[in-house]
């Protein structure tokens, strides 16, 4: 039995054409409203600014000095046989570290390549000190220059630094001034130079964050390209479904609607103020999900508007109201469902997170506008074809797999599909127990391992005592006492402590170049490699090194080269610094953890692990809560969510079996998989309750329901899952991942919905209703 038409709906299809007139205006200021996104890859969004590695980097950060470099490798390629002491080679290097010099951004001061006059060697004679630039200005190609050249080398302590252990190949380290660069435009032109000198012999290399940014900008472009490809996908699906071209179209634009409007929103909200909202790899994923969310609920609409056809001679505007009139109540809560459950996500002190959050909140709001009263208002206006009406009609018949569902809720099935749901949910909780916080690959986790950037990550990696995977410690002290005994003592054993951790490569800081100076103030010899107790000879001998702590020396950064970023290591390497500061710690000499790109991704993985089940707990409080409202009564409450936990936990057990960590990307998943899920069980139980309250026993109720709203539920949950499955062909790695995992709990959502729900309804739902009055 449908509702009597409420002063809501009265008002809607009584004013339509105004209605569509506002909406067209509405349209206009959120196209404005697009043109003021602006890209935004600040630190500080993509960090947890609360927790205390973040708050001692952005306390310390300018002192520190650490700087956003990128590191050129020009190496001789495999099976070419060498080394780099050739006049060919050194041409070459001199030619492309020249190139680097005149890139915009590059502070050319502070470059260091071996044909840079910074990078100098340092010996003692019987004579005193000497030293000068490794490549000389004698230097001309000979034999004897390159001999020279050799001798310099092994003099500097680069080998390992800017010369690989193995000879055949060296690096530019380029730092960058940030305000001068563009990050797409300079990875363009590193990808030019590596073009260009990784011909022949040769092969080039490069990694550091601005090359990391720079492609996460260009996959991010090609976003529009997966968008529009599961747009014309769904369009095509839809086609085929409903056998309308008109209503497909209508479908498609409604939810393009939607997208428009909320990313117009976005953008209005940076016009008046409200910061925290620009574009960025993870904000580019939300229009993704609008339209995914306004297509799922446009369906039922659509579906319910053909039902009526074919149970009658109804007009446009009769069978509207009506598919308006049923679906109100169901759509209604299921939008409020999905929203609360990204509004959840706001629980993770990341703010590039709770950006996604707000604005996936903000468009599931505006479907309610678009899939309820923009798409039924458009329907009103025309009748769709004969073909479409009669493939409705066939629909009605449940034959094939749909007469199977219809029997779901009879004894045998149920207690079947209970029994397997049963078995799933231990198996997923098993293999979940292997589930990992954290990224669990080699190289930038935001791209793929087979990367060209993870390749060359990989290679330079492997032949330097460097990696791009820096934790940085910092050790603090009263000003003017950073070089003293004291603290290049705890440093020293520090360094030694690290060195013995496994995942650590090397530990580089002040205590590393003292040590050198002071071999080279006793005449080479290597037993002065320590750290003398008397603070004159250290004061003389720091004084050289003031690059390596802060101007007022009252912060030494120690960096920690790990061989990789992977959450078990960085929770080895943090562990060991906390036990260390423990027991060394002191009032003068304080360690602070932590900066570099590794101590971002621990802090990143703290929060992740804190907020993991917390955040989970509440989506499944606000699905609870929301559904008891509803239906007044536990036992809809039982069949919504029971399939909504066997999901979660088999997309856990999938995370596990896949390899794929609990992180910054993968996290909001969950939520938004049991808020986009709800909706399948929403839908279904609301359309077999209507059933039941018309006097129709459970097993006649579901068969009707499955006749139409079951099928309009597996649609929906097949469509969603072809247009995010693009995702995995996209360069993104978190995407990718996003992809799979969403792919998966749309299809077992959908699967829970029209096979688990009503089986658990045959032991918790009465046989049948009272007819309402």
């Amino acid at each position: 039995m449908t509702p009597s038409p409420s002063r809501f709906e009265r008002m809607i299809f009584t004013g339509r054409g105004l209605l569509l007139a506002l909406f067209a205006l509405i349209s206009l200021a959120m196209i404005f409203g697009i043109s003021q996104l602006h890209l935004d890859t600040g630190l500080a969004r993509m960090v947890p600014q609360n927790h205390e590695y973040i708050r001692n980097l952005l306390r310390y950060k300018d002192e520190l000095g650490l700087g956003n470099e990128v590191h050129i490798v020009l190496a001789l390629k495999p099976g070419v046989s060498g080394d780099i002491f050739n006049p060919r080679y050194m041409q070459t290097l001199k030619q492309l570290s020249d190139s680097v010099a005149n890139l915009p951004g590059v502070d050319k001061s502070k470059m260091k390549s071996l044909w840079t006059p910074n990078v100098r060697w340092i010996d003692v004679t019987k004579d005193g000190f000497v030293g000068g630039e490794v490549i000389p200005n004698s230097y001309d190609g000979g034999a004897a220059s390159l001999d020279k050249l050799k001798r310099n080398v092994l003099r500097s302590g680069q080998v390992g630094m800017l010369v690989a252990d193995d000879f055949r190949s060296t690096m530019i380290n380029a730092p960058l001034i940030e305000g001068l660069f563009n990050y797409r435009d300079i990875s363009h032109q590193l990808d030019a130079l590596q073009q260009q000198f990784g011909q022949g012999p040769y092969e080039v290399h490069i990694n550091g964050v601005a090359k990391i940014i720079g492609d996460l900008i260009d996959g991010g472009r090609q976003i529009a390209v997966f968008f529009l490809v599961a747009m014309g996908l769904t369009f095509l699906l839809l086609l085929w479904d409903f056998g309308d071209i008109v209503s497909a179209l209508t479908v498609i634009f409604c939810a393009l609607i939607t997208v428009v409007w909320q990313q117009g929103v976005m953008g209005l909200l940076g016009v008046f103020g409200v910061h925290g909202f620009g574009l960025d790899p993870y904000s580019m994923l939300v229009p993704f999900l609008v339209f995914a969310i306004a297509v799922s609920h446009s369906v039922q609409v659509v579906n319910m508007v053909a039902v009526q056809y074919t149970e009658g001679d109804a007009d446009p505007e009769t069978a509207a109201r009506h598919a308006f009139r049923s679906l109100i109540k169901a759509g209604t809560l299921g939008l409020a469902m999905e929203a609360l459950g990204f509004l959840t996500l706001l629980m993770i002190r990341i703010q590039v997170i709770q950006s996604l959050a707000i604005s996936a909140s903000i468009g599931v709001a505006l479907i309610l506008l678009t899939s309820f009263v923009l798409l039924p208002i458009l329907m009103s206006y025309f009748r769709i074809s004969p073909r479409a009406i009669a493939r409705a009609r066939a629909k009605s018949n449940a034959t094939g797999i749909w007469g199977l569902l219809a029997h779901m809720t009879r004894r045998p099935m149920a207690v079947t599909a209970v029994l397997l749901a049963v078995l799933m949910l231990l198996a997923a909780v098993v293999e979940g127990r292997g589930l990992k916080i954290g990224d669990l690959d080699r190289g930038a986790p935001e791209l793929k391992a087979d990367s060209r950037y993870n390749k060359d990550d990989a290679y330079i990696s492997q032949h330097y005592s460097i990696s791009a995977d820096v934790l940085v410690v910092m050790v603090k002290t009263p000003a003017q006492q950073c070089t003293s005994f004291a603290t290049l003592e705890t440093i020293d054993r520090l360094q030694w402590y690290l060195d013995d951790i496994p995942g650590v490569q090397s530990a580089k800081s002040l205590v590393t170049g003292t040590k050198r100076v002071l071999v080279g103030f006793n005449e080479s010899n290597p037993r002065w490699s320590t750290i003398v107790s008397d603070d004159h000879v250290l004061n003389d001998a720091t004084s050289q090194l003031t690059d390596l702590y802060s101007a007022d020396c009252d912060l030494v950064p120690v960096f920690v080269f790990l061989n990789d970023h992977k959450a078990e290591t960085l929770q080895r390497v943090t562990d060991a610094i906390k036990s260390f500061r423990l027991q060394y710690n002191r009032p003068d000499v304080q360690i602070l953890l932590a900066s570099g790109n590794a101590g971002i991704e621990a802090a990143s993985n703290d929060v992740i692990a804190a907020s993991k089940n917390p955040m989970l707990g509440l989506v499944y409080a606000v699905v609870i809560v929301l559904s008891f409202i509803a239906f007044r009564s536990w036992r809809p409450v039982v069949c919504i969510v029971l399939p909504l936990v066997v999901t979660s936990m088999l997309c856990e057990a999938l995370m596990t079996f896949l390899g794929i960590g609990v992180k910054v990307a993968t996290l909001p998943v969950i939520a938004l998989g049991v808020g986009i899920g709800v909706d399948y069980g929403i839908y279904i139980y609301a359309r077999l309750e209507s059933y039941l309250q018309q006097g129709l026993p459970l097993d006649e109720a579901y068969e009707a329901t499955v006749a139409s709203t079951g099928r309009a539920v597996s649609f929906t949950g097949m469509t969603l899952a072809i247009g995010v499955l693009t995702w995995v062909f996209s360069p993104i790695k978190f995407q990718a991942d996003m992809g799979i995992l969403l792919t998966f709990m749309f299809l077992w959502n959908m699967v829970g919905a029209l096979v688990l729900l009503p089986a658990l309804a045959h032991f918790l739902v009465p046989r049948t209703h009272k007819p309402s009055a």
